[in-house]
């Protein structure tokens, strides 16, 4: 997680710039927040933990001097949230300054070593480990890119990072290595980021880093190194992503407009069909698929087995990406591994790819254009999402979800799937179009302290789904089961003080759905029925309902039924007075395992 920034500017101060780029990034970490700029009088820091704009307002960052410098949003991983464990980082004499993300993972080897040899600490992190081997270095007269080699070579793990020297004033010096960063080029003024939205208001110009690619900016522009030392022509992308995609445009919370963004999202991804169907030209004959994912890719990954198998008859294997290498003996030539992910950057995902290339061939499912999984897999198809800051993912979900039945539908040449998909976002609007009524339910049932989700077949994933949402945002437990489990234990834990949501569409499952639905209310249970406004006995049953067309066939099911319990969990989620966009203990990418 964490978010590291940087600019050189060619007349503005670097401080509120900086300020809106980690603003901007907010979503990848929030307990700490701090920048350190250079101006003639040296570097200059302020740091602390809290959320973004109580630290400014508090310290006053804004009005650090300087036209260069550097930031960093910190979501913890070694060391407490506190003042000093704040980034930026410096060396002894505070003349070497240093932002990260990642995870040293021999950083007490290192530190022992260094305070062994005189080197004194203030944190408990592991960055602070960089900006003392840098120190140690260039005391031996090493210059500062030289000196920030040599750590390199000593460091074990992930890591982005930025280094600013009042040595050598006017660059800053950085590396890339499992954990993403990229450049930006404005007019001649420069960036760095962990992630595209920190900078799109100032440059859609954008250079993708790869692993052990070092850095140099300086007012004059930006080199690009290998890991031998040779500088390399990088490719200046320029990205179609918007400034105001990334902002919140009128509504209260991210997560809420990005809900509402679903159908553009699913119309935009439906134009890639053809795209899709050129990598689908260059595939071999699969004998299996296994997908590979975390999270909500994971049920998004669900939906994909139902579909491949039931459509394609092609055995399909869903597979924890952390779990991936315990899984990984079985492939062999004749699989396809396809990896879902929203960064392209997630470090358990990257880490099953690069297993698989070496045994089958892969596809990556990705939202962002340049991210390491497009650059390592052997096919890729982008899901047309748009930037999403809200840490729990929804147009993502929908756009991969998307994405996955195109794919079915290509690889089966079924075109009666692709006209049908492409009624998705109609049906998508008429249930946004509902959310009054999915507010009255959420203040309904907000002080809930359980809730069960129950689906069969392709409703299975969208219960998992809905589970998920409501843990994430609201803190209220939820656990989503296929509704064949619930005598296997499930049913237990039903009573009058356990809502149970069920997703019961019109469908071959449907009928026994609807008899777990009778089971889990002679048990005391309330029931949130999601299903056909035709479906009376399922009205009858259910002590409130959630109505859809009956066209929306069981097939088609988990691209629409899944909008209204987001909008559940997003509106139980501030009528308990959490921030949904902000939960805590999560953050949007997770770069580290």
């Amino acid at each position: 997680m964490c978010g590291i920034v940087g600019c050189i500017l060619k007349d503005n101060q670097a401080a509120p710039v900086l300020l809106d780029c980690v603003k901007r990034l907010e979503y990848r970490g929030y307990d700490s927040v701090g920048i350190a700029t250079y101006s003639s009088s040296g570097i200059k820091i302020k740091k602390d933990k809290g959320k973004i704009d109580e630290v400014i307002n508090q310290l006053h960052l804004d009005e650090l001097s300087g036209e260069m410098g550097i930031g960093h949003v910190r979501w913890a991983t070694h060391g407490l949230p506190t003042q000093e464990n704040s980034h930026p980082h410096t060396d002894c004499d505070g003349k070497i300054a240093v932002v990260h993300n990642g995870i040293i993972e021999n950083y007490k080897e290192l530190r022992d070593k260094l305070e062994r040899e005189g080197h004194h600490f203030t944190s408990q992190t592991d960055t602070e480990i960089i900006a003392h081997l840098i120190e140690k270095y260039h005391k031996q007269g090493l210059k500062l890119e030289e000196a920030m080699n040599q750590a390199i070579s000593k460091l074990h793990g992930s890591y982005a990072f930025a280094v600013i020297s009042a040595h050598e004033p006017g660059k800053i010096i950085g590396v890339r290595k499992e954990s993403p960063l990229i450049l930006g080029v404005g007019d001649d003024e420069y960036f760095l980021a962990s992630d595209a939205p920190a900078i799109l208001q100032h440059t859609r110009k954008i250079i993708y880093l790869a692993d052990h690619e070092t850095f140099i900016i300086g007012s004059d522009g930006i080199t690009v190194k290998d890991a031998n030392g040779k500088v390399l022509d990088k490719k200046i992308e320029n990205i179609k992503w918007t400034p105001e995609m990334a902002q919140k445009g009128g509504y209260d919370h991210f997560m809420l407009k990005e809900i509402h963004e679903q159908p553009d999202a699913v119309k935009n991804t439906l134009f890639e069909v053809s795209e899709i169907e050129k990598v689908v030209s260059k595939f071999p004959e699969f004998k299996r698929v296994t997908f590979v994912a975390c999270g909500t890719s994971y049920h998004a990954s669900m939906v994909g087995k139902y579909l491949f198998e039931g459509l394609l008859g092609l055995p399909t294997d869903v597979i924890l990406a952390s779990e991936f290498e315990f899984a990984a003996d079985a492939l062999d030539p004749e699989s396809l591994v396809i990896f879902i992910s929203q960064s392209g950057e997630t470090a358990d995902t990257l880490k099953a790819l690069r297993i698989a290339n070496k045994k089958a061939e892969t596809l990556a499912i990705v939202n962002v254009l340049g991210s390491t999984a497009t650059r390592e897999a052997d096919h890729v198809i982008f899901t047309r999402a748009g930037p999403e800051i809200g840490v729990a993912a929804t147009k993502t979900y929908i756009s991969q979800l998307t994405s996955i039945y195109l794919l079915a539908a290509c690889m089966g040449h079924d075109k009666e799937l692709l006209d049908q998909l492409q009624q998705v976002p109609d049906w998508m609007e008429k249930t946004l179009s509902n959310e009054d009524e999915i507010l009255t339910m959420a203040h309904k049932y907000k002080e809930a302290y359980d809730f069960f989700f129950i689906g069969r077949g392709f409703s299975y994933p969208t219960a998992m789904e809905g589970a998920l949402k409501l843990k994430e945002i609201t803190y209220i437990h939820g656990e989503g089961y296929a509704a064949g489990e619930l005598k296997h234990g499930p049913l237990a834990l039903i009573d009058d003080e356990v809502p149970v949501v069920a997703v019961v569409p019109p469908g071959k499952s449907h009928d026994k759905s609807l008899s777990n639905v009778e089971e889990v209310k002679a048990r005391g249970a309330r029931v949130i029925a999601l299903g056909s406004s035709d479906d009376d006995v399922l009205k009858f049953e259910a002590h409130d309902m959630i109505e859809f067309s009956p066209k929306i066939n069981e097939l088609l099911s988990p691209l629409i039924y899944v909008v209204p319990l987001q909008l559940l969990s997003y509106h139980m989620s501030v009528a308990r007075g959490i921030d949904p966009d902000k939960p805590k203990n999560l953050a949007k990418c997770v770069t580290v395992e």
